[in-house]
């Protein structure tokens, strides 16, 4: 048996010669995205608000690392553990005082002791291809000002892109606020903030004890945790209620199903675990004699809308048809924030379909505007948290929060102008609203098992192509990626035959076999003789109007 310890450790003994981290080069590159580094962030900052003596958990790490030995190989943790050294390393370089910075800069780097034979070096080091890099332009002092303004030519691989724009997201945020504040938030990440170290010397032992760390296990949920207090006040039918619920759902949206409800009652987003919020906010209110009613007006109402929002089942003589598909249409955004005001309109309002279609055009625009602009998680969570108080109190359908500012508008028309298709995120989104739109039938769904965005003009056209007449190489430029050239199909792309000329591409790529395609998007294109930068200037102009004023902008 190799020993295997688990420690809850302070980020000023993580960042420390207690640690030598290093990331091997089999591990997954750096990837967060800015939305979980300003995610991190912000929940750094509640903590900080709080103001309070409780610790912050930042979750756990898994190490190869033998007692009384520093070298530490990361196994799991290193999204976090890069994070944390970059938003050290950008608070150490705006102005602080002399002893504060000196404190971030050794737990960013070990100083070394030549008493105690300890090296000067990085606390971290990435894998090999990135870690000049993040020495260069994070670990060594004043660096990271010019990190952020790096062209991309500078960065190389994509974890060094994710350090710049992590790093670029974080010091826009943390440039506005004053020293103080920042000396705050730098003394809750030393000496308040945990991490769970789980470490063991065995290379194998550790990828196991990974795996079932990350395996879904069917232990105790917060869900059974609040049945045992509602359901032992009560007979075996509301038991079999319960039960029902959770049968309907499945086990893993009946557990979320409790994290929609509370945000529904608290109209706010989570501060601390749903073990402590669901209780005060929600369930308190119903122990001591109002069981019952938790069961049948909260529980089961809201586990049935949750069923015809996930499967699309909205019934009713009238409407069923365009509720059902602004639920499909939601449910291929990137996240489930807009859940909770859904819950509440087919809750309050199923009885009424044409309400309930109005209610989610307008929820879906929200979202979607969201959704291309890539507002984060905190900032998306607080907009739906005050359309839900703004429902409460009775707005409905003229709630404020729906409305898109000028800069909002601006803001997503902007998106949709740009390199649309290197957006991997959002470009099939827009593509299948776009085709609803142009074929005029907000109902249309398409069953395919595949479907894929194409280029009409190719990324990477042959030297003998007649693309290269047409286009010059700065044209190509300006029209490969953006919506104008993009089309939606039913097949697997293949390379060979999109790379041909427009006219045998069209023919042989773009239609069903038949000389038709079943997108409207797509049969724009096969109409079309030529495909030059004139015809890609008028459908650019034309598709951003279409969208323009289907979604209101």
């Amino acid at each position: 048996m190799h020993k295997l310890g688990a420690h809850d450790v302070p980020l000023r003994k993580v960042f420390s010669s207690d640690y030598d981290f290093w990331i091997p080069d089999y591990q997954r590159p750096y990837a967060w995205e800015p939305e979980q580094a300003r995610q991190l962030l912000d929940d750094l900052v509640e903590t900080v608000e709080r103001d309070d003596d409780e610790p912050y958990f930042l979750g756990s790490m898994v190490l190869v690392k033998s007692d009384g030995e520093p070298k530490s190989e990361v196994i799991d943790g290193q999204q976090r553990l890069t994070t944390l050294t970059i938003l050290l390393a950008i608070v150490r370089d705006l102005p602080l005082s002399a002893k504060t910075r000196e404190s971030l800069d050794r737990m960013i780097v070990e100083p070394g002791d030549e008493l105690h034979d300890l090296e000067a070096k990085p606390r971290l080091a990435l894998r090999e291809r990135d870690q000049a890099f993040f020495r260069t332009y994070v670990q060594e002092p004043g660096r990271t000002e010019e990190l952020v303004s790096l062209s991309d030519d500078a960065v190389k691989t994509d974890a060094q892109k994710a350090v710049r724009e992590n790093a670029k997201a974080l010091r826009a945020v943390l440039v506005r606020w004053d020293e103080e504040e920042r000396r705050r938030l730098v003394k809750l990440i030393s000496a308040r903030t945990f991490l769970v170290m789980v470490s063991t010397p065995d290379l194998n032992s550790a990828h196991r004890i990974f795996s079932v760390m990350n395996a879904r296990g069917l232990d105790l949920s917060p869900a059974d945790i609040f049945k045992s207090k509602v359901i032992g006040a009560l007979d075996d039918r509301y038991a079999m209620k319960w039960e029902e619920a959770e049968v309907r759902l499945g086990r893993n949206d009946f557990a979320d199903l409790f994290l929609y409800i509370r945000m529904i009652f608290a109209k706010d987003r989570a501060k601390q675990d749903l073990m402590t919020e669901f209780p005060r906010q929600v369930l308190n209110q119903y122990l001591g004699g109002r069981e019952a009613e938790f069961v049948d007006d909260v529980l089961v109402p809201y586990a049935e809308a949750f069923q015809k929002i996930r499967d699309f089942g909205y019934e009713s003589s009238v409407r069923a048809e365009q509720v059902n598909s602004w639920f499909r249409r939601l449910a291929q955004t990137d996240n489930r924030d807009w859940l909770p005001p859904a819950l509440w309109a087919v809750r309050h309002h199923g009885h009424d379909p044409v309400w309930l279609d109005r209610f989610l055009g307008k929820l879906e625009r929200l979202a979607a505007s969201m959704f291309l602009r890539r507002v984060y998680t905190t900032p998306r969570v607080v907009r739906y948290s005050t359309l839900l108080r703004e429902l409460a109190a009775g707005h409905g359908l003229d709630s404020p929060a729906f409305v898109l500012d000028a800069d909002e508008r601006a803001d997503t028309v902007r998106q949709l102008d740009g390199a649309l298709y290197l957006v991997q995120k959002t470009r099939r989104y827009v593509l299948l609203r776009l085709d609803e739109m142009l074929a005029g039938d907000p109902g249309v769904i398409y069953k395919f098992p595949v479907i894929t965005v194409e280029h009409v003009l190719p990324q990477n056209p042959k030297d003998d192509s007649a693309w290269l007449t047409d286009f010059t190489a700065e044209e190509r430029g300006t029209w490969t990626h953006r919506l104008a050239n993009l089309v939606l199909l039913n097949r697997w792309k293949n390379a060979e035959v999109g790379n041909r000329d427009f006219v045998a591409k069209k023919e042989k790529y773009f239609t069903s076999g038949n000389g038709v395609s079943v997108f409207a998007l797509t049969s724009q294109v096969i109409v079309q003789p030529e495909w030059t930068p004139a015809v890609l200037e008028t459908r650019q102009k034309d598709l951003l109007r279409t969208l323009a004023e289907g979604w209101d902008l």
